[in-house]
């Protein structure tokens, strides 16, 4: 932008924003007026002059992204998404937080066009907007990596705008932190410091410089004070200016920080906390529209001068889309193998080969399952170049390292055990497992790549808002999540997973997967990147456990059943010796093993046993019922779940005649052997269970 062109027909434009989010409030009775009215200007900036964006069509990958951290500020947003034609109206701004709207209390990614991701929590926005930003770089490198600076169809801008609340947030702090050791330049965050949350000043609890902790961060950090000279003034012509300097700087993410009054100009309730979080009643809104120019006794007013003008967004976009698309064309016609690959991530689909890729492991041997993962991330990544990820500082552990992969970090920041390359394969979150939850919700909703994150099952805790949200959204991220019992051993109870399984499984939409062994962690794998319906995260084992001996089909006599069954979520591992099962083992991960021994010490009682390995329930729920059926026939009442965790979520398996091999309580410092025999993680235990279970339906 050579020079910002600002006409009154803007000004009136940004007093109406003003108005529109006073009205919404004032109609419904609740939400966040004072944000939106104050910082209508710079959201209309950013909208209508300043970012690369096409309302009609929201998929389009030229798009610069915008991302709404402060989203109970929806309104923000809402208003510039009608302004601009990208498909809501007058009437969904005043069904504001109602059912069925287009406009709910905070913007909802997959429910609203123009909404890039569901900013509800406070923090997730400016950290997930760094994930964006990783995503844009990584995609660049990926299909253009030649081009100069600003050249490729894949150069774009991410902007986000966070307040107060957000730089309190943790995550913030965790997630920036990575942001200015990538030296992502592509980043533009602006800090909206009004000083005013629900509890009045921020004084009270918020005294940092956070201009000063920026810098610290690596960040080209400016500050916009529309205070600065004893009257508030919306210089809009210095923020652009601001905008403009952080498009230039393409060595550092960018943080402007601009200081406004919220609800500016509202007569009584600007800069309190009145005005943050609930409508400004008649008398309050009334005042507003005399200053602005409005008449008080007509709502929702937007005059056809204003929505023409700010209309213009389309032809604007339009035109822009058109410019991008010459050179889009350009590169298809330069990089036809390339423009195959962008066309099949397009569509969601996995690469051909994939089944043929994965690794095959040897029965009879022991294999933990998160070496087995290593070994099948590696052979995904041959046939899958939009594959990568990596761990919070537990490469090693977790076996999530692509070795044929650079680490994703600037050259300059190489060390003695990693090459960087700033388009790398190899993502190092360092310690900081909640900001690695967030940064993988926007590598993934940015698109065109499957990132994956590891670290310990019990850290799984320091990651679960974001990976709520990632549910939330449908979001397919991938978490590989290992060391997932107590059975990683003398690290004690601090680092032993006892509810984790049970917790993440009550987060509607995420796939928890416990594979049994190696092999059903190949196919585990393969049907995490077919579905795309959501997050998964896999939990694998530390220690080694059995590969089993396998047919080609379902279990039948002796022989195992495939491992392509994982798919299934829950399937017969073992037949019953006699083909009609007295009872029914359900387990998972390492805990199969004990099925699959007691099933074999019971026929000599002549009690037949069917194993049943269950890697993903939520796999098997979706199935039908007749498969159901098929696995857990209702005739058979005798049931044992073994799982070295909580038995919550067991009950429904095994129902009342069942009986859960579990453990109840924290673990302790020992070897894992002596952990599954103390807490009755055991074969004899199993066997226990299952005649009790038969004989209370005698």
């Amino acid at each position: 932008m050579a020079s910002l062109q600002w006409d009154s027909i803007d000004d009136k434009a940004v007093s109406t924003a003003k108005v529109l989010a006073a009205d919404a409030v004032e109609k419904v009775g609740n939400g966040h007026p004072g944000t939106a009215i104050s910082l209508a200007p710079l959201a209309y900036l950013l909208f209508q002059k300043e970012m690369r964006r096409d309302p009609s069509d929201n998929e389009w990958i030229g798009r610069d992204r915008f991302i709404l951290s402060v989203g109970h500020s929806s309104l923000t947003l809402y208003i510039q998404l009608y302004l601009g034609g990208y498909g809501l109206e007058l009437d969904d701004l005043k069904k504001l937080r109602t059912w069925g709207s287009l406009t709910p209390g905070h913007p909802e990614y997959g429910h609203t066009d123009g909404v890039e991701i569901t900013t509800g929590p406070l923090g997730q926005g400016l950290a997930s907007a760094v994930g964006f930003a990783y995503a844009a770089r990584f995609e660049r490198g990926l299909f253009d990596p030649d081009a100069e600076p600003g050249t490729s169809p894949f150069d774009h801008f991410i902007y986000t705008i966070a307040g107060d609340g957000d730089m309190e947030e943790g995550v913030t702090n965790e997630a920036s932190s990575l942001a200015g050791h990538q030296e992502l330049g592509n980043l533009i965050a602006f800090y909206d410091s009004n000083q005013i949350s629900i509890e009045d000043d921020t004084n009270i609890a918020f005294t940092e410089d956070v201009k000063a902790r920026y810098e610290a961060l690596h960040w080209h950090v400016q500050v916009v004070d529309w205070k600065k000279t004893g009257q508030y003034v919306e210089d809009v012509q210095s923020l652009a200016e601001a905008i403009e300097a952080a498009k230039a700087e393409t060595s550092k993410p960018s943080l402007i920080i601009l200081k406004t009054i919220i609800g500016w100009p509202s007569p009584k309730k600007q800069n309190t906390g009145k005005i943050h979080g609930s409508a400004l009643g008649a008398e309050e809104l009334a005042g507003l529209k005399e200053v602005l120019g409005f008449n008080p006794d007509e709502t929702f007013v937007v005059s056809d001068e204003v929505i023409s003008h700010t209309r213009e967004a389309l032809t604007r976009g339009t035109a822009a889309h058109e410019e991008w698309q010459v050179g889009f064309d350009a590169w298809a016609a330069a990089n036809p193998e390339k423009k195959v690959l962008l066309d099949r991530i397009l569509k969601g689909d996995v690469p051909d080969g994939l089944e043929e890729a994965l690794p095959s492991f040897e029965a009879g041997k022991e294999v933990s399952t998160r070496a087995a993962s290593g070994k099948v991330v590696n052979a995904i990544a041959g046939v899958m170049p939009e594959f990568w990820g990596g761990s919070a500082d537990l490469a090693e552990s977790n076996n999530t390292t692509i070795e044929s992969g650079a680490s994703f970090v600037p050259a300059e920041r190489s060390t003695h055990e990693w090459t960087g390359n700033p388009y790398g394969r190899v993502l190092h979150f360092g310690i900081r497992e909640h900001a690695m939850g967030s940064i993988l919700n926007g590598i993934v909703l940015h698109g065109n790549t499957r990132p994956f994150g590891g670290t310990f099952l019990i850290f799984s805790d320091y990651m679960r808002p974001p990976v709520r949200l990632a549910a939330l959204m449908k979001s397919p991220a991938i978490y590989v999540w290992t060391h997932d019992s107590v059975a990683l051993g003398e690290d004690g109870p601090t680092h032993q997973p006892i509810e984790q399984l049970a917790a993440l499984r009550a987060i509607p939409g995420l796939d928890v997967v416990r594979p049994g062994d190696a092999n059903e962690v190949a196919y585990a794998w393969k049907t995490i990147l077919e579905r795309r319906k959501g997050p998964a995260g896999l939990a694998l084992t530390r220690q080694n456990i059995p590969v089993y001996e396998r047919g080609e089909g379902e279990a039948s006599g002796d022989t195992f059943a495939s491992a392509k069954f994982t798919s299934k979520g829950a399937y017969v591992l073992a037949e019953a010796p006699n083909g009609t099962p007295d009872v029914i083992f359900i387990a998972t991960g390492s805990e199969v093993q004990i099925a699959v021994d007691a099933r074999e010490l019971l026929k000599a009682d002549g009690i037949n046993a069917r194993v049943v390995s269950a890697p993903c329930l939520e796999w098997f729920e979706e199935q039908t019922a007749e498969y159901r059926e098929s696995v857990l026939p209702a005739a058979v009442k005798a049931r044992v779940s073994i799982e070295a965790g909580l038995a919550l979520t067991w009950r429904g398996y095994v129902g009342d005649a069942g009986k859960s091999v579990s453990i109840e309580h924290f673990g302790a410092s020992a070897d894992y052997k002596t952990l599954f025999r103390e807490f009755g993680m055991t074969t004899g235990a199993a066997i226990e269970a299952a005649k009790v279970s038969i004989n209370g339906l005698k």
